[in-house]
């Protein structure tokens, strides 16, 4: 079996949160289909309210810190990306567009993406087409064309293995589909655009 790498981006705030839990269904359902097609995965997890001071810090020095670097260059890598938030005033939370604002520039480019999101009510589910979607077509992501929202009512009696359970099957189906059908990425090499100063003496 082929190896892929999985980043799953939690912007939950609280722990436990309805965001983490979601991130992990999703990431549990991925899994297993691409296992499925073949596929074995290495799932990195990234709770970012971790490192919500780091992103602080990154926005006014413009330098990731020691912490902040690794979790950067694991997303940029990946082979694939589950990202949910918390929809907090119809949109997505400000600490995850805070780490959406600092990752590269090209980081994301051609990536698969999973998008999820949570809220207390499904008045929010249209956050993820009017917000997060136009995001990540934004950084030129491959999302995925099926998005997850939880409301506090879906996780009841039934919640997972019903309708929520459907949409978090076929969403890691479409996922799975575009992860395995993609080059795997190579590791993030910092010094990759740094010109070749021989070359250009010799010119």
């Amino acid at each position: 079996m082929t190896t892929r790498t999985l980043a799953v981006v939690s912007a939950g705030l609280s722990s436990p949160s309805s965001t983490r839990l979601l991130a992990d269904r999703l990431a549990d359902a991925t899994t297993a289909a691409l296992h499925d097609r073949g596929v074995e995965v290495r799932v990195e997890v990234v709770e970012l309210r971790e490192h919500a001071r780091d992103l602080a810090d990154h926005l006014v020095t413009g330098f990731p810190n020691a912490a902040l670097r690794p979790v950067l260059d694991t997303v940029a890598g990946a082979d694939g990306l589950i990202a949910v938030t918390p929809i907090f005033s119809a949109s997505y939370s400000g600490l995850f567009k805070t780490f959406v604002d600092v990752l590269d520039r090209d980081a994301l480019d051609g990536t698969p993406v999973l998008l999820g999101a949570t809220a207390g009510t499904a008045r929010h589910q249209l956050a993820l087409d009017h917000a997060m979607r136009p995001l990540f077509s934004y950084l030129h992501a491959a999302v995925a064309p099926t998005a997850v929202f939880a409301a506090a009512e879906d996780w009841g009696a039934g919640g997972v293995a019903g309708e929520l359970g459907a949409r978090i099957d076929r969403a890691a189906g479409e996922l799975a589909d575009l992860v395995a059908a993609r080059a795997p990425a190579g590791p993030v090499d910092p010094f990759a655009d740094v010109p070749d100063f021989a070359a250009l003496l010799s010119r």
